[in-house]
């Protein structure tokens, strides 16, 4: 009982009307487990309630990366503008459209509140706030320079969420045209070809090879389509638990995908870019390498470069500069080595990583633009080859026929 009644105490939202200290009329929203909690809250802040209502809150979208990035923004410019942190909380709760966002965050502030730290609090959901995102806080909060660190946690986040939807851009448009051919294609199977099938049953002629064996692959197709869609629907959503729960296939599959012809320099430079970003973000909060270095191989996104990293970590703690550790790692370009190698001789690591990312996320940027005016010729060419050789092989027997008459 106690259990569904904290559940459903999270899906109400309260509306309020009613008098301040000074008489005048103020109405608003809380959220919160019971009319009780409301009122007493509303009683500390000298306000005499005149009626109350609760409304059911819808479930919502899932929470995203970007969500939190647009939350971390919002904090930063209101706390480098003055207002205080609770009241920040309650301003970006009340103003987000999607419920569960308000509802992390209203967790969130009444940890707070209780006197609990930011870092801390934010610590409690991790499937939201990563190790990066709560050593920062921490960080700033331990400096007294809140405001600024979520000023810059909230730049790494949209720079890395810019590189993201780049990449899933410059694979979207292959993806959806490889989709509508497999539907195309599916439907010539199934409903085309049978019906050429009967017309050439009636010639009593032998038929070429070519169309010989589209007609055995349509049979086949209608016959077991079933069994086809099974296997490609179950082999997918099976390889993709796997990716995500074993690290050799993770391992395999993140290897393969940088080099793969054409994507790999692409996904390479995005992950060049998030590394580079991450640890001079890292720095510029006077994070210790080496404790920095923890956060640094899981947010790269690819195994390949978190492995390294643990390498690169364990020579640093043994007293490796990081230029040589980085070396030592082999998977580095030689312009991220020549930048870190000047920005230890100078002090600046921070600065130097940082120009660092900046031209690997420009570079992605030009690849994107490039790979996008590359595909289209390479892809109409595959498609030509497939369609067109069904076409084709279908209109051989009329050709026969034609020259025969």
């Amino acid at each position: 009982m106690a259990t569904a009644a904290t559940k459903s105490a999270k899906e109400f939202v309260f509306e309020w009307e009613g008098k301040d200290r000074n008489g005048k009329t103020v109405r608003g929203e809380t959220r919160a487990g019971g009319e009780n909690q409301v009122l007493a809250s509303l009683r500390r802040q000298g306000i005499v309630l005149n009626k109350i209502k609760k409304r059911r809150m819808s479930s919502g979208k899932r929470i995203k990366p970007k969500d939190i990035a647009i939350f971390t923004r919002q904090l930063a410019t209101m706390m480098k503008a003055g207002v205080p942190l609770l009241q920040a909380f309650d301003i970006v709760g009340r103003g987000n459209p999607n419920p569960n966002v308000t509802r992390l965050l209203n967790n969130i502030r009444s940890d707070v509140e209780t006197g609990t730290s930011l870092s801390s609090a934010f610590r409690k959901h991790p499937l939201y706030f990563d190790s990066l995102y709560c050593n920062l806080v921490e960080a700033g909060e331990a400096a007294g320079i809140l405001e600024e660190l979520l000023d810059r946690l909230a730049t790494y986040m949209e720079k890395t969420e810019a590189i993201k939807s780049k990449v899933r851009s410059a694979l979207m448009y292959p993806t959806s045209v490889l989709i509508v051919a497999c539907v195309v294609v599916t439907i010539i199977m199934i409903f085309v070809i049978p019906s050429f099938k009967e017309v050439f049953t009636s010639f009593g002629a032998d038929l070429p090879a070519p169309t010989l064996f589209v007609i055995a692959m349509s049979e086949f197709f209608v016959a077991y389509w079933w069994l086809i869609f099974g296997l490609i629907g179950g082999g997918a959503y099976f390889f993709m638990q796997a990716w995500r729960r074993s690290e050799k296939i993770q391992m395999f599959m993140d290897r393969l995908l940088l080099r793969v012809p054409i994507f790999g320099p692409l996904v390479e430079k995005a992950v060049v870019a998030r590394w580079t970003r991450t640890l001079s973000t890292m720095f510029a909060a006077g994070v210790p390498l080496v404790e920095a270095l923890d956060s640094v191989g899981g947010a790269s996104g690819n195994s390949v470069y978190a492995r390294a990293t643990d390498k690169i970590q364990q020579e640093v703690s043994t007293g490796t500069s990081l230029t040589n550790a980085m070396t030592n790692a082999n998977i580095f370009p030689s312009m991220v080595l020549q930048m870190c190698a000047i920005g230890e001789e100078s002090g600046s690591i921070d600065h130097m990583l940082g120009k660092a990312a900046d031209f690997y996320e420009a570079e992605v940027d030009d690849m994107v633009a490039g790979l996008s005016s590359l595909m289209e010729p390479i892809i109409i060419v595959v498609l030509g080859v497939i369609i067109g050789g069904i076409v084709v092989s279908m209109y051989l027997p009329i050709f026969k026929l034609g020259q025969v008459v």
